[in-house]
């Protein structure tokens, strides 16, 4: 991820995080990857369950293959852990969502198998939900002590895994709110989109735990405690907004280019794009909004019928040493998870490593709140009001 933010608008989390799917425009392009969870809950796999635990077999060694998101890794780093671990890694960019990806794997997972695949990256309710699933295999500690040690002391203890068993971040990031400075100097909170000035020059995002936690933030909701009229309620603001034609349209992030088109004056999203377009605009900017902004992580997970866990396990201890972290910190410029990645960037790339953007102070985040996660009985409905917007 993050060649230039032109490149990055085909990228990782481009429409609902949808990469490749955004160049078809498929079905899945109204699926949030962050946003809208799967209708019906699959069976869990048979015999699974909080037993499947990771089998270190001596020294990592054959081959790994790892699923992740489009342009979501520096170009050095897959070769860089070949040469020191002899493990032959096949880096596969095909998780374009997460309902998606799930979905593609979820007939495998049940049974057992995993595709050929060691290791996959999703987000904090996927690998939630992959793990009550019995889907995932818990960590072998003594494998990942890099892991153990340098894990940023803000992700350990995440309510869905509090002793992080079997979820490790590989990047984290925000959402907010991101203008062009010249055209809405005033846009500081959520709830300026709606100002009626700015019709039909507002993106927001088609991820339904990132654009509607924020609006309940903007109606003074504690989303971390939202009820499902709170959802719902917000919901149809959203539907107002965008009925009203408010709202220019719902996109990932190609919003990308409706802000260095000028097609939009402010847009819902993530931190580490803007880092990207203010390189190449200055006069765009992620802000944060008034009332906070929505925090997230992306994990590695080791599913069900892994075939070479150690392998896996060896992945994660190595992209969680600091010096080989702030390698893929400086290409991909979210929110690092490995403690010491900014220290070692301060020494050789000083603009990563001093942007609040990418390591933010705990006063800069205080407002945030992590992405909520509603129970199943309520995500169906949320979620079928969400897409009916969408949809509309």
């Amino acid at each position: 991820m993050r060649a230039t933010a032109m490149s990055r608008a085909l990228g990782r989390r481009p429409l609902v995080r949808i990469g490749l799917a955004l160049m078809a425009l498929a079905a899945t392009i109204l699926l949030a990857a962050c946003g809208s969870g799967i209708e019906e809950p699959p069976a869990a796999a048979a015999g699974a369950g909080s037993g499947n635990e990771v089998k270190v077999e001596g020294k990592p060694s054959g081959d790994v293959t790892i699923s992740n998101w489009p342009l979501y890794i520096d170009k050095n780093t897959v070769g860089d852990f070949e040469k020191e671990t002899g493990v032959s890694v096949a880096y596969k960019e095909d998780v374009n969502s997460n309902e998606e990806f799930f979905a593609k794997m979820q007939p495998l997972l049940a049974n057992g198998q995993s595709g050929g695949r060691s290791l996959m990256i999703v987000t904090d309710w996927m690998a939630k939900k992959m793990h009550e699933l019995g889907y995932l295999q818990e960590f072998e500690p003594a494998a990942i002590p890099n892991f153990e040690k340098n894990l940023a002391d803000n992700l350990r203890g995440a309510s869905y895994d509090p002793g992080r068993d079997f979820a490790a971040p590989w990047q984290s990031g925000m959402t907010g709110v991101i203008v062009n400075k010249d055209d809405a100097p005033e846009i500081h909170s959520v709830c300026d989109l709606f100002d009626p000035k700015y019709k039909g020059k507002v993106d927001m995002l088609n991820e339904l735990r990132d654009t509607v936690p924020l609006v309940m933030k903007c109606e003074g909701v504690d989303v971390e405690h939202a009820t499902e009229a709170d959802w719902l309620k917000a919901i149809e603001k959203i539907k107002g907004a965008a009925e009203s034609g408010q709202i220019r349209r719902f996109t990932g992030n190609d919003y990308s280019t409706d802000l260095t088109n000028g097609n939009v004056v402010a847009a819902i999203g993530w931190s580490g794009d803007a880092v990207q377009l203010q390189a190449d605009n200055p006069n765009i900017e992620w802000r944060m909004p008034e009332e906070g902004c929505i925090l997230w992580s992306d994990n590695m997970v080791i599913p069900v019928g892994a075939p070479n866990p150690t392998a896996a396990e060896a992945w994660i201890n190595y992209v969680y040493d600091p010096v080989h972290q702030a390698q893929i910190e400086a290409y991909v410029n979210y929110v690092s998870p490995v403690e010491g990645t900014k220290e070692v960037l301060l020494k050789e790339e000083p603009e990563v490593a001093n942007n609040k953007l990418i390591f933010p102070p705990a006063s800069f985040t205080k407002k945030c709140s992590i992405q909520p996660s509603p129970s199943p009985t309520e995500e169906q409905n949320i979620n079928r009001a969400f897409n009916a917007v969408l949809n509309g």
